[in-house]
């Protein structure tokens, strides 16, 4: 059976939160700002492939929400869903965040 491949759709949501992300680095160092932004949209386009490997949303996983799954790249954690054939990207935030309440801000609305 040939593996199946999602398109890969960023929320404006995870949109802002990436920006945020590279502001923050940028401001210290132009050059590695553009090099995490890279692999971090590197990182979310390998998801187009058996994105159901990756882990449940521990935090959502716990009160039995299992549709969203998360990847961790170097220090933030991205957060995704599977519907159909696309992947939607949700939230991209610094694993030192309070995920749980970002996590019911924002994914609880849609």
């Amino acid at each position: 059976m040939c593996p199946h491949n999602y398109t890969v759709i960023w929320t404006k949501n995870a949109k802002y939160d990436l920006e945020l992300i590279i502001e923050y680095i940028k401001a210290d160092n132009i050059a590695t700002a553009k090099n995490i932004f890279f692999e971090i949209k590197n990182e979310c386009e390998q998801l187009s492939y058996m994105p159901l490997r990756k882990k449940i949303v521990p935090e959502l996983q716990h009160i039995g929400i299992t549709k969203y799954r998360e990847v961790i790249y170097k220090r933030w954690r991205i957060i995704f869903k599977t519907e159909k054939s696309n992947i939607f990207v949700l939230i991209v935030v610094d694993s030192s965040r309070n995920l749980e309440d970002i996590l019911f801000q924002r994914l609880l609305k849609l």
